[in-house]
């Protein structure tokens, strides 16, 4: 089991220790305290940890200002954040941090109590699979020649992560994510290198790489029986470029695909300069065969007006509205009305994002079409997505690889709400 070193900063010394106690008997802690919360940063300066609980009403620096403080050092802790004040305090003091660059593994209100502590365990499970637990991880700092001769050498891979269906419990989709194998550092998230992509201007060189990259992938599982819609992230400022809609069309055609089964995903991290290319280019892709994708709805540049002007043919719930959605009603009305929306206007909605059990019943009830998150499937490369169609669980190699932990190898989530064996269940016969 891997140990984790947490600082717990808490005003209240009784609290503290009450804590303290719940974190040692999940175990799996090294747990260090700190009533203070400027000596809690000065600690941060000096040593390592890797998780960092902190409550937002203390005297001597609030939480806000402890999680600026924070954002500040070289290689910041994931955070977690437990108040007695209103859920929407709480809500928005995880905007500052998720704003500020933090991991945020929990958005507590208190009183904290065990599945809490697992629920956080869980997530740094999860961030220790994926290999962003040493110092300096998520950092950047990638030269324009790494990253060029990453992409020539195709050491940036196109990974997949599956998408569920909540009616019959079959992967009935997937969305595709960027991953550097680094010869160095090993397996690299986008966090840690997207930014210095998109610095160096070689965002539209990814999109084709991705792009590519499914198509083949697409290819090896229709051999195999099964075809699947794959989704590519579409950064929405590239539809500036007036060639885009018909490079990427004779793209796919000279790769022998189909436009039908590649939707394309609106990212909310930019726009258009003008409105008309942002209109004309979507709706060139659906008149071209391309599906679409609001992602992040309920963030960034998303709108009603948008998604009623655009031909989408599909929504993405942003994590933001699902994740802590359980322990959270104003989240939970919000991501009900959001998916209520969706269905109205005839898209597909997927809620992504999903972390817990608790979360997915919520999304369930929203009535949501399908389901996306690290607790359902992480993301695998295109062998690794094979054998899941297959309905085979991953093997050891193949599960340190796909980030993934417990959950997939007892099918809990399949038996738990999808029923039935998940035996080849996605075969097309």
């Amino acid at each position: 089991m891997m140990v984790y070193r947490v600082l717990i900063v808490e005003d209240h010394p009784f609290q503290l220790q009450h804590l303290a106690q719940l974190f040692r008997s999940v175990g799996g802690f090294d747990v260090q305290l700190q009533v203070d919360a400027n000596l809690a940063i000065a600690s941060l300066r000096s040593q390592a940890y890797h998780l960092v609980l902190t409550d937002l009403m203390m005297p001597q620096l609030d939480g806000v200002q402890f999680i600026q403080k924070m954002s500040l050092l070289p290689a910041p802790p994931v955070l977690g954040l437990m108040t007695s004040a209103s859920a929407r305090m709480l809500a928005g003091v995880g905007k500052v941090a998720e704003n500020l660059g933090l991991r945020v593994a929990g958005m507590i209100s208190k009183p904290l109590q065990i599945h809490h502590v697992l629920a956080m365990r869980r997530y740094m499970d999860g961030e220790c699979a994926q290999g962003n637990l040493q110092p300096g991880s998520c950092q950047g700092g990638h030269s324009l020649t790494a990253l060029t001769q990453a992409l020539q050498s195709r050491e940036i891979q196109a990974w997949f992560q599956p998408k569920k269906s909540l009616l019959d419990g079959r992967i009935v989709g997937a969305e595709t994510l960027a991953r550097w194998l680094h010869p160095d550092s090993g397996l690299l998230l986008p966090r840690s290198f997207l930014g210095d992509l998109e610095s160096a201007g070689l965002d539209l060189q990814l999109l084709y790489s991705m792009l590519e990259q499914t198509v083949t992938a697409q290819a090896l599982w229709a051999a195999k029986g099964y075809r699947l819609p794959v989704s590519i992230n579409l950064s929405t400022h590239l539809l500036d470029r007036p060639d885009l809609v018909d490079t990427l069309y004779h793209a796919v055609q000279r790769l022998g695909a189909d436009p039908k089964s590649i939707p394309f995903e609106l990212t909310e991290t930019s726009t258009t300069r003008r409105s008309s290319d942002y209109f004309a280019g979507t709706c060139r892709l659906r008149i071209l065969g391309f599906g679409l994708a609001q992602d992040d709805f309920g963030k960034g540049y998303s709108s009603y007006s948008n998604l009623v002007c655009t031909p989408f043919t599909e929504m993405k719930i942003d994590r933001s509205l699902v994740a802590g959605c359980s322990s959270n009603p104003d989240m939970a009305i919000a991501l009900a009305s959001a998916a209520q929306l969706g269905r109205a206007l005839g898209l597909v909605t997927v809620a992504e994002g999903v972390e817990s059990l608790e979360d997915l019943e919520v999304v369930r009830k929203a009535q949501c079409h399908q389901v996306q998150g690290f607790i359902i499937y992480p993301a695998v490369d295109r062998e690794g997505m094979l054998t899941l169609l297959n309905g085979q669980p991953l093997n050891t190699h193949m599960k340190k690889q796909a980030e993934t932990f417990h959950l997939h190898e007892s099918g809990t989530i399949y038996h738990e709400f999808y029923g039935g064996e998940n035996t080849h269940p996605n075969r097309v016969i």
